[in-house]
């Protein structure tokens, strides 16, 4: 914490993290050793290890040890599937669990499970309503720290995509978006794993044209800089994805989104005003229109809907609730 690069749920966790201390609250992080997240870290947790990233055995080593490094605190929220499952510890503090993934019937089973003795919270409205027994305590969108993210021009010349490369987030859709719109696209992805690499070298590399630029996965400071140069982040996800950071990251630089109606997309991008919302045909002329919306608009709606401190308000919010109860 902060991920160097790719890494959403580290991003959200990072300015959760920030915001309650600068809200004057005390908070123990329990993360990785080497995070350099300026809040007191738990002891005895390990250095991070990108290779055991998604494995559970590795997730449930660190729940373990976060639980048993926990001292006096009145909440734990605990962002880790398999962490609220840890029964070996009495429940002697309320703990908050957040779902950041999708609830499909065997991960809605889980939280079931253990929404029994943890209170749950969702991410977007989409993603609790693909499992409505699922007892979700609060829809809660995240934040972004916008301070540091500047404001483009938007006069790069370009569409912009910005991702990991899987078909779930449309990046071989993106490119047909652009070249049916006539308009050089830059893709800034993550391409490390082995079907990632794959997707890329047989599917999407062909494709690419001669104004096309792939640069690989890129920190935030050049990140903010692509997006905010581009005409319109284009993001033509091809899954119901429970919330989409990378479209508030963009609106923060104030570039418009192109993308479908799918997952929790209609929550953040207000179609005509912030962006435009349809099928993958119809996305070519609107990428075309895209230089007609209010760059300023999208700015101030990423301030006033996703900033880092509303998710900070409404977290502290629920927990005062939780503890009155």
């Amino acid at each position: 914490m902060p991920p160097p690069a790719y890494g959403g749920i580290e991003r959200v966790v990072n300015s959760l993290a920030r915001g309650f201390a600068d809200a004057g609250e005390e908070v123990v992080l329990a993360a990785p050793s080497d995070s350099t997240c300026p809040v007191p870290l738990a002891p005895g947790m390990r250095a991070a290890d990108s290779r055991e990233l998604g494995m559970r055995g590795s997730e449930m080593n660190h729940a373990i040890r976060a639980y048993d490094a926990m001292g006096q605190v009145d909440v734990i929220h605990d962002h880790t599937l398999t962490g609220p499952l840890y029964a070996h510890r009495p429940r002697v503090v309320p703990v908050v669990t957040t779902i950041h993934g999708r609830l499909l019937p065997e991960v809605a089973e889980i939280y079931r499970a253990m929404s029994r003795d943890t209170s749950i919270l969702g991410i977007s409205y989409d993603q609790v309503h693909q499992a409505p027994d699922v007892p979700v305590a609060r829809v809660i969108h995240h934040g972004m720290d916008l301070a540091d993210v500047p404001v483009g021009s938007g006069r790069g010349g370009y569409a912009c995509f910005v991702g990991r490369m899987c078909p779930d987030k449309g990046a071989l859709e993106a490119v047909e978006i652009a070249h049916a719109a006539g308009i050089p696209l830059r893709l800034a992805a993550k391409v490390q794993e082995a079907p990632e690499l794959e997707y890329f070298h047989d599917v999407v590399e062909p494709v690419l044209g001669p104004d096309d630029e792939f640069v690989g996965e890129i920190g935030e400071p050049d990140k903010y800089y692509l997006m905010g140069e581009s005409l319109a982040l284009l993001n033509p996800i091809q899954w119901p994805e429970p919330f989409g950071l990378v479209m508030i990251e963009a609106l923060a630089t104030g570039t418009p989104v192109i993308t479908t109606r799918a997952g929790a997309a209609p929550e953040i991008v207000d179609d005509g005003v912030t962006g435009y919302l349809a099928s993958v045909e119809d996305l070519p002329g609107l990428l075309l229109m895209a230089g007609e919306l209010d760059r300023a608009e999208c700015r101030k709606i990423a301030s006033q809907r996703f900033s880092a401190g509303r998710m900070v308000a409404d977290h502290l919010d629920f927990y005062r609730e939780l503890l009155n109860r």
